[in-house]
């Protein structure tokens, strides 16, 4: 979000193209476990301090390199082609939304990170196997441009429900469910809330009310939505896109000169909890080290310094938040969750299903 995309593909997105990349990675296990090279496989948001990272890396006596492979559902796609030998040590970035095909795939080795007692019980969503580490979570939420509600002396939506009356027509863009992880939050949100049967007539209803789809975030809030610094120089003309929480905050954050209100805001009945993780990958090579490096994310040290980094909130009980996160983007108090298990048995369909309804 802004500094971090959280641009993630869905079921599939890029196998075929990637399927060259099956096999490649680091050559020559032998001599490679005692590397003082940890290797971090990440999505292109994946961002913290340098002075937080050296501090990791003089006190570990391991250097980081970072390996940037597109968004996190093609990152994830790149790492199960190549497992067999992987290109790095450890993988951050899959998301609840994609966690069972990462395991399905076998993708991760088991590692109960130290500290992973400071982490709420409601993360842990591998409790017992801990084959992936929770790391941060965010809230998928509907944001509005202030201004154009408050122009038009009309209430912004506060619910999935609101978003298809006719008050709200032509107001919203949300990213495609197929190519992006927002965009797929939304959708596991609408079936939260109106049941298995019942997000299908709901979308229905969105489609006739004038939802505009576009491929990921970056589209929807820098070139579509009307209350971003960048999509007003853009000519967005939709005041209401899916985001995250932590939006108005980084609107407040990186603004030239920073207003005393956030210009956004978030309707809170519109929320879809993600966690994300991180793994340490099968057939790493250097395992000493990627625990050493999975042990950091869980430190205080990298996760206050993270909000500010990524736009994300911190898993570990007592980490501090920025100013800004309490008074312009707290979590939502109720968002709407979905168990991995039932994400696992209906994900594919259902983004088949959307893209019937509301692409066709």
């Amino acid at each position: 979000m802004h500094r971090k995309t959280f641009v993630a593909a869905a079921a599939g997105l890029g196998l075929v193209a990637l399927s060259a990349l099956t096999g490649c990675g680091s050559s020559g296990a032998k001599g490679a476990a005692d590397s003082r090279t940890v290797t971090l496989v990440s999505h292109d948001s994946w961002a913290v301090s340098k002075s937080v990272l050296a501090d990791f890396e003089k006190k570990s006596g391991y250097k980081v390199k970072v390996l940037k492979s597109g968004d996190a559902g093609q990152a994830v796609n790149k790492a199960i082609l190549t497992k067999d030998n992987p290109q790095g040590d450890v993988f951050f970035g899959v998301d609840n939304t994609l966690l069972s095909r990462a395991l399905d795939n076998g993708l991760f080795q088991s590692y109960r990170a130290k500290g992973l007692d400071t982490v709420g019980a409601g993360y842990q969503l591998d409790k017992g196997k801990d084959r992936v580490t929770p790391v941060d979570y965010g809230d998928i939420c509907v944001n509005y441009d202030k201004a154009y509600f408050a122009r038009h002396k009309l209430a912004p939506p506060r619910s999935f429900a609101d978003l298809a009356k006719p008050e709200y027509k032509n107001l919203l863009v949300t990213e495609n469910a197929a190519t992006s992880s927002p965009g797929l939050g939304f959708l596991l949100g609408s079936a939260a809330q109106f049941g298995d049967q019942g997000w299908q007539g709901y979308w229905k209803k969105l489609k006739a009310n004038g939802v505009k789809v576009v491929d990921g975030w970056e589209q929807a809030y820098y070139q579509e939505f009307s209350g971003s610094s960048e999509g007003k120089k853009a000519g967005g003309d939709r005041p209401l896109v899916v985001s995250y929480a932590s939006s108005p905050p980084a609107e407040v954050i990186y603004a030239k000169k920073r207003p005393s209100t956030a210009p956004t805001g978030v309707s809170t009945g519109t929320c879809f909890r993600q966690i994300e993780f991180a793994g340490l990958l099968s057939n790493a090579k250097n395992t000493k080290g990627g625990k050493a490096f999975i042990d950091f994310l869980l430190s205080k040290e990298f996760q206050q310094d993270m909000p500010l980094n990524m736009f994300v909130y911190p898993v570990v009980k007592g980490a501090a938040v920025p100013a800004e996160f309490t008074e312009y983007g707290p979590p939502a108090a109720d968002p709407e969750t979905m168990a991995p298990g039932k994400i696992a048995a209906n994900r594919d369909q259902w983004v088949k299903s959307w893209t019937s309804l509301v692409l066709r």
